[in-house]
């Protein structure tokens, strides 16, 4: 078995109790699929990366939920960079993912470690009637639940998401949905976590994500589903670019969550967030 080094780090906060907890594994040489599948489901983090090597700015990255291989991770991703900047320093790293080239940049301020990752390409389609039909269902919610001004989008940036925003924030802070049904749903679909949104003002969203399909009820802090989120709204010129966003998640879980996005007028979205070791 190859041996490497398993750490444990909360993502998108400078608290231990709080954010998205995610295992970084760094060894010389990476694991068969199987036993990163192993060790990911022995962690039970939502997800746990898997880096080599053990050194110098270009990595290998491949990341693993409790349940199966996922093409990418936004949490996962800032939990490794916070990791390579306590161990090589500040800089920015270039993870190669199953996605693509991801840069990561890592910095350190007032004793707290953040890291700052450019996604691939953002893309977005509109989701189809019968698919945001069959995701209300799921959730328990109705058509009249949903923001108008926000359509229902398949969006990607390393992964694909399904977006559905809410018009009342009351209706974000009731989650309560049909696991095995949600998950079935995504399976068929290819989506890696449902979007849910409310938008509180122009440049701040809250945010709650069903991950079903990694065995999850719920992340509490999604950077691959920010980022989706900040290419769909500057394609569908729902924000104008240059902008930015901050996203809280996690609050309803007790794990609140900040993940700062900033959208360019074109090219990869940032994503920036600090991380803590557990």
């Amino acid at each position: 078995m190859t041996s490497g080094s398993l750490n444990r780090i909360s993502a998108f906060t400078t608290n231990p109790l709080e954010g998205n907890p995610a295992g970084v594994w760094v060894g010389d040489t990476l694991p068969e699929p199987n036993i990163m599948q192993r060790i990911a489901a022995e962690v039970g983090f939502s997800e746990t990366a898997f880096v080599a090597p053990a050194v110098g700015f270009d990595r290998t990255v491949r990341y693993y939920s409790p349940e199966a291989e996922v093409s990418f991770c936004g949490h996962a991703t800032i939990a490794t960079g916070v990791v390579l900047g306590e161990n090589g320093g500040e800089g920015t790293y270039r993870l190669a993912t199953s996605i693509g080239v991801v840069p990561v940049t890592v910095r350190t301020q007032n004793g707290n470690w953040s890291a700052s990752l450019t996604s691939v390409e953002p893309t977005y389609t509109r989701a189809s009637d019968i698919l945001v039909n069959e995701a209300l269902d799921a959730l328990r919610w109705k058509r009249d639940d949903l923001d108008s001004s926000i359509p229902p989008a398949r969006a990607y940036a390393g992964a694909w998401h399904l977006v559905l925003a809410v018009a009342d924030a009351n209706r974000l802070t009731k989650l309560d949905y049909d696991f095995e049904t949600l998950k079935a749903l995504m399976l068929q679909d290819g989506l890696t976590t449902l979007q849910l949104i409310w938008r509180e003002k122009s440049d701040v969203f809250h945010s709650r994500n069903p991950f079903p399909v990694g065995g999850v009820v719920e992340d509490p802090a999604t950077g691959a589903a920010a980022a989706a989120l900040g290419g769909y709204l500057r394609a569908a010129k729902l924000i104008t670019a240059p902008a930015s966003i901050l996203i809280r998640q996690g609050e309803a879980m007790g794990r609140p969550s900040q993940l700062v996005v900033d959208i360019p007028a074109s090219g990869g979205i940032v994503v920036t967030g600090k991380a803590v070791r557990i």
